[in-house]
Order: structure tokens, then sequence, then C-alpha cells
């Protein structure tokens, strides 16, 4: 899933600080000394909404009960993020600063995920690397020594997605499942669910959120992943909801963060998509690797496009454009992914955020080449990319690479994504599967929207995996920097060499499953260089990202 931002879209507390000299425009010296308002005002407030008059009176109803347990979500990931969390945002409620206590909201907890994760608030500790699924101060020599000791099945239960890790009054570690853990908030979601099940219309989407409901209940999410996965292209309404992302688990990368999104299908645009899932296998063939480092065993990947009427959970600011699901291994497996986009979301990302970039960074000849659909489909394109390339180790098929990577594992995955994304744009484009955007369009803007990500910092897979590109391309002649303009440009005679060469390095370092040559390549790579610290500098005025004002909120059912 590709949830565009930090720490659980989540900041990664592995990157070096020295690496950072600026970031999102703001001084790091600047630290505490940055006010609540200069937070604030790297995100431009957007409504998000549609017109849901059509819809009948049982999703309206529905509607108003999903929202229900989106407000019990926030309220579980706030508890996942950090144990401190209930009681800090309890206290901002009823005392404190409204401006610090909507940064709270909008972080998903007291620090700041664009600049590498320092707290904005007084007597806050440094983000916990394992958040609050493990217990304080577990190191990850002891739980790997405590792994080795258990059965195959507890194996798989401590390194997987649904079991917290606690210590009890002994020391002695054990595990304790997500339907226990959190039982307080699951079970009266589970009920909210079935509610909305009784009253949605479409029988797909009904069956998924009744199966949800109970897997709140057993901790058995298998099968609901699947019933997600075939929610009719025919609903109005697209849901997801569950523990899905492992960003915020900086210590391993294993366990699941819940969330939500409430979406409106935007069937016209679905519609047009619909070509791509028929390129995923024609683009594997295609890529820049030996044949061992291929995918033998894709799927077509359904695309549905939507506008989102409310997110809560695990959905900090810099928002999420768009997610492929499931991430648990056995679901896709057995019944492939889905790959959601969010329009409406990508709209305002580009009109406040990658326009007003582009404008400062880009050589001033290139910008006619700046495009919105240039930008939409590449996102797309990145999205169907998480399925391209090795989902095992060469040769160790039964090992997985995020096992093997573990922190290193999401920067990877989503460099991975971005560079296949641009080397399967060039070929559609030869093959006229995309029309009507040039490659000129695909290479600039992208070049734009690096630093977009950049913005977001290094302490995230996003930002950290495009600025290892951006170095990389840059090495390798395919964009070059002008220090007399301080802008940068696209060498349209060497770009597309240069991404065919990054793509074969990223694939095959994953699929060899090397965490120390992952980490070697990552630490010559994912910094800041000067060029890039001096052009974010220039960025200092333009807003990071979007914050949400969700329109459902205000209307009546």
């Amino acid at each position: 899933m590709d949830k565009e931002y930090a720490f659980a879209r989540a900041p990664c507390s592995w990157a070096p600080r020295r690496a950072l000299k600026l970031v999102a425009g703001f001084s790091l010296a600047l630290g505490l000394n940055l006010t609540l308002d200069q937070r604030l005002a790297r995100f431009a407030p957007v409504h998000l909404g549609v017109d849901l008059s059509a819809l009948p009176a049982g999703d309206h109803e529905a509607v108003v009960n999903l929202a229900k347990v989106g407000k019990l979500l926030d309220r579980l990931y706030l508890q996942q993020a950090w144990s401190g969390n209930k009681a800090l945002h309890k206290r901002l409620r009823h005392h404190g600063d409204p401006k610090a206590r909507r940064l709270f909201e909008l972080f998903k907890g007291p620090w700041d995920r664009i600049e590498h994760n320092e707290p904005f608030l007084p007597n806050v500790p440094a983000r916990p690397d394992g958040a609050n699924f493990y217990p304080s101060g577990l190191t990850q020599a002891e739980f790997e020594s405590w792994v080795a000791t258990l059965s195959e099945a507890d194996r798989a239960r401590a390194q997987g997605f649904y079991d917290v890790v606690r210590r009890d009054k002994k020391g002695k570690l054990y595990l304790n499942t997500y339907a226990k853990e959190y039982a307080d908030l699951l079970v009266p979601a589970a009920k909210l669910l079935k509610q909305a099940a009784a009253t949605v219309t479409d029988a797909s989407l009904r069956r998924f959120l009744s199966s949800r409901a109970d897997a709140f209940r057993s901790n058995n999410y298998l099968p609901s992943e699947l019933d997600w996965l075939r929610i009719s292209n025919q609903s109005a309404l697209e849901v997801t909801v569950g523990p899905y992302e492992v960003y915020t688990d900086a210590l391993f990368a294993y366990k699941a963060s819940y969330e939500m999104y409430i979406h409106a299908r935007d069937f016209a645009s679905s519609e047009l998509l619909h070509k791509f899932t028929e390129t995923l296998s024609d683009v594997e063939r295609q890529l820049p690797v030996p044949n061992e480092y291929k995918n033998t065993n894709l799927r077509a990947t359904p695309i549905v496009v939507v506008n989102q009427l409310y997110a809560a959970g695990d959905v900090a600011v810099p928002m999420t454009a768009a997610y492929n699901l499931p991430n648990d291994e056995r679901a896709v497996r057995e019944g492939g992914s889905k790959l959601v986009i969010i329009k409406n979301v990508q709209e305002a990302k580009y009109a406040h955020n990658l326009e007003p970039i582009a404008k400062l960074v880009l050589a001033e000849d290139q910008l006619k080449h700046l495009s919105f659909d240039a930008f939409f489909t590449h996102i797309l394109l990145h999205e169907v990319a998480h399925s391209n390339g090795p989902a095992h180790v060469v040769n160790l098929p039964d090992v997985t690479i995020r096992s093997r990577l573990q922190e290193l594992y999401s920067t990877t995955e989503e460099a991975k994504a971005d560079i296949v994304g641009l080397f399967a744009a060039a070929y559609l484009l030869r093959k006229g599967v995309i029309t009507g955007i040039t490659t000129e369009s695909f290479y600039t803007t992208y070049l734009a929207s690096s630093f977009r990500s950049i913005r977001f910092g290094l302490n995230e897979a996003h930002g950290r995996g495009q600025a290892a590109q951006l170095n990389y391309l840059i090495d390798q002649d395919g964009f070059a920097y002008d220090a007399a303009t301080g802008r940068f440009r696209v060498n349209f005679d060497r770009i597309e060499a240069a991404v065919s060469l990054l793509a074969h390095e990223i694939l095959v370092l994953q699929g060899d499953g090397d965490k120390a040559r992952v980490k070697a390549f990552l630490d010559k790579y994912a910094v800041n260089r000067d060029y890039t610290s001096a052009a974010l500098a220039r960025l200092a005025q333009v807003p990071i990202d979007v914050q949400p004002i969700y329109d459902v909120l205000n209307t009546k059912s």
C-alpha cells in the first residue's frame, strides 16, 4: 500500500539524522523553535467530498455508522502508535492549544513526521521504534532470541501482522492477539460494521463489512481480506477498514496498524483505467533483470478510482494518494490485490503542492511538460508496480523479502514501485497503451514530484526512496542540476537508460534479500546532497501537502 508519508505511512528512525540538512523547506536546526502556525502552514486545507444525493437512503445510513467506526479506529491507532498518546490527547482536548490539538490529530501523535519525528510538544520522549507493539526497551537481538524458542505457529504470529508482544511481571515475553488487546474498541467497532452491513445496498460490500466485523472479534483476517477483494465494481461505496500498514513498526515492520477509508466510486475514471490491469505480465517480461528476478505468479490487479469521503486511524499527513492492498502475503497468493486510486486527493496535491514546486525547481524551458495526467498515471503505475518483481528471495520461495530486509523493506519497496512504474510508462507509451501523454511529460513531472516526496522527510519510506532515486539518476546523467540557476532538468536522451539501470539495481537488491548490501546502497544514495538541500530551502513557503476537511461530517444522512 502506498501511504505517501511518514512513520506509519511511518517515520523510519533508522534514517541517519546527519543526512538531513533541510527537510520540507524548514531548517532542522530550528527544532522546537518552529511555531505551531509554521507547522500547520505546511498543509493546505482542502475540502474533500462529492455529491452523494443520488445514494440510496441505506447507503447514507451506512456512511454515518462507518464514520463512527473511524472515530473508534482513530483512538485505537493512537494506542498502537504510543502508549502515552491516549492521555496526551485527552489533555489537549480539555486544556490544550487548539492548534496543538490540530497538529496532534493530523500527525496522529506528538511527533512532527516532516521534521524527522521531532516532538512539537514539550516533555515528549523520542518516538519509540517499536511504537506500542512491543515492550518498551525491547531490542532486536532479544526479540530474535525469543522468536527462536517458539513453535512454528507462534513464530509466524510473532513475525506476523495481528499480534502484539508483551512482557509479563516476571519479564517473560508473550503474544497477545489484536482481538484481545484492543477488545474495548474492536467490539463496538464490529457492532457498527454489522449495522452498516445491514443497510448498505451492494451485497458484496455487505459481505465484506460483516466478515470484517467477525475478524475484529476472531483475529482471523484472511476471509475478510478475500471478501474485500471481491467487492463488486458496481458498488457505489468502496470501504477499506482493518489492520494493514506496517510503517508504524519501525523496529521490524511486522505489525499492522488499523485504518479506515470511506470512498465514493468514480465509475467513469475506473473504466478508463481498467486497461492497465492487462499490462502487468507484459511489463514483467520487459523488466531489465534476469528471469529468476521476475514474478511468474502475477495476477491482474483490479483498479478502483474513488473520491475520498472520510479517513481515520493510520492516515496521518501527508495524505495517501493511492493504495494497493492487501499486504498479507497469504491473501495476495490466494486472491491477488486491488488498487485504489483516490482522485480528489491527487488533484488537491497536484494543485497545491506539485505545481508550485515545479515552478521553483524545474528548468524554465521544461515547465511546459508538466502534466496532471502524467502525475495521475504514474501514481497508478506505481501502485501496479508493487506487484512486479520478486516477492520472495530468489531461490528461496518460502522466504519473503520483507522478512529479510526488515526495517529497510518499506524504503526499497516504495523506490521499486516508483522506478518500475516510470520504466513501465515509457514501455506502455511505445506500445500505444498510454495515449495523450508524452514521454517528456512523464519524466519532467516525475522529476518535480521527487522534491514533493523528499519534502516529507528522509525519515519516511517515500521521501527516503525518492532521495535515492534522484541522486542515482543524476549520477547516471538522466537528470542534471544547473548550479548557476539552482534548477534541475531532464536529459531526455539519457533518462530512459538511467531508469533501466536503477530498476535493475533495486530489483536485484530486493531479490537477493541481502540487507547489508541494501543498507550500503541507501547510505550512499538516500541522502540530501547539497543541491537537494538548496532546492528544498527555496520551497519554504510552498505547502508540503494538504490537510483534509471532510464534508461528509458536516452533512446530515
